[in-house]
């Protein structure tokens, strides 16, 4: 009974309920520059092909200018510990609600002050939320003041608490899914991979500029791995691995609290001449240090997605990455995943660095990763919740096209 209502409503009205005007609440935004932000601003240009328009609520940040006008900025304050993130000031000014008060949906992407003001803000406003979990926090707790299995129990208790606020959650990796099941999220569900520019790292330049900004020259085989440079990502546990191998070079690109000690990791392992640290570079500049290098090496087990491997995918560049349900998704079938042993990810690199391009999985990521895909996707959830507070129904009960809301 309850989808013939939903059947004879589409037949009536051909054009959907879905909203046109979204505000994405997020902790991190620019001049950060990450995955999560990625993520967002590419969700963000995929819904603009579809006429969608998103205004960004984020925190204020020292000396920021934004040149997008539809990029609202919420008071902060510094975070009592060594780190670019800010911390929102609970309050929405008149100002900012005046600027967000046409929004017909409201979607968060972190479960701290700024997405619970998101989340205030859309029960409110009486409009639809939705959260996408980007961030697996409880994997961060030994960022925490105090005993990390404390912590770990208590970030966990939050993504559940905030996720079962929602009306649908957003899950890059249907392996995430799981894992929010097994928290205790209740709500719906849908798995959205998030998405790259394909092309466009696609139509990278192998260069020799590029090349020898990343450490070596023509005849140089280069590993190249991009990340925040912190505890979590297991970077040096590629650093072990190259000690084992001859003539591979690897180049770092990013940044983090823990590249001192890297650093100091490469020194002791007597790698010096063979590690290039780039620090952080411009997105525009990435597509070429891809195409310029010989293979990507991932060893991060804690990732909801990994937004870089589907860039080295499109990049054609053979992989190697931690063995696990997020990288073998991600990877579909291509790249060689391996366990956390200096050895096996040693053999991997050097049969990766003599391997060709992969054209297929240009391909494969045309198929899963591009914008048009996750635009659709994404609509999806914001039609089924739509439609379920216009007539009052349970998200859950009416979910069309996806089986992650059965």
């Amino acid at each position: 009974m309850l989808r013939a209502t939903f059947v004879i409503y589409e037949v009536l009205m051909p054009a959907p309920l879905h909203p046109t005007e979204v505000a994405f609440f997020t902790e991190c935004y620019r001049p950060i520059i990450n995955g999560v932000v990625a993520s967002i601003d590419g969700l963000r240009d995929a819904l603009a092909s579809v006429n969608v328009g998103v205004t960004i609520v984020a925190p204020h940040f020292p000396h920021e200018r934004d040149a997008n006008e539809a990029i609202v900025r919420l008071q902060s304050l510094p975070l009592p510990t060594s780190t670019g993130y800010r911390l929102c000031v609970p309050y929405m000014s008149r100002a900012v609600r005046e600027r967000i008060r046409n929004v017909s949906l409201v979607h968060v992407h972190s479960p701290f002050v700024t997405g619970w003001i998101g989340s205030n803000f859309a029960r409110r406003s009486c409009v639809p939320l939705v959260f996408t979990y980007h961030t697996r926090i409880d994997e961060y707790a030994h960022y925490a003041p105090f005993e990390p299995h404390v912590a770990r129990a208590a970030l966990t208790t939050l993504t559940r608490t905030f996720a079962n606020r929602a009306d649908a959650v957003i899950v890059p990796t249907a392996a995430m899914q799981q894992r929010l099941r097994d928290f205790g999220v209740h709500v719906p569900i849908a798995v959205v991979p998030s998405s790259i520019d394909v092309e466009q790292f696609a139509a990278g330049r192998r260069t020799r500029a590029v090349r020898a900004m990343l450490g070596g020259n023509d005849d140089a085989r280069i590993v190249l791995t991009v990340s925040r440079i912190a505890r979590e990502k297991h970077l040096e546990l590629a650093l072990d691995a190259l000690a084992r191998t001859r003539d591979v070079r690897l180049a770092i690109v990013g940044d983090g609290p823990d590249r001192a000690r890297l650093e100091k990791r490469v020194a002791d392992l007597g790698v010096r001449d063979r590690v290039q640290f780039t620090g952080a570079l411009a997105p525009a500049a990435m597509p070429d240090v891809y195409a310029s290098s010989d293979a990507f090496v991932f060893p991060s087990p804690t990732e909801t997605q990994g937004l870089v491997l589907a860039e080295a995918l499109a990049a054609g560049l053979p992989v190697v990455a931690a063995d696990g349900a997020v990288n073998r998704e991600v990877l579909g079938g291509f790249g060689r995943l391996v366990p956390p042993d200096p050895q096996a990810y040693a053999d991997a690199l050097t049969a990766a660095v003599a391997a060709p391009r992969d054209p297929a999985g240009l391909e494969s990521a045309r198929l899963r990763f591009g914008r048009a895909r996750q635009a659709e996707a994404v609509m999806n959830v914001y039609r089924s919740v739509s439609l379920c507070r216009t007539f009052g129904t349970p998200v859950r009960e009416y979910a069309p096209g996806s089986e992650s809301y059965r």
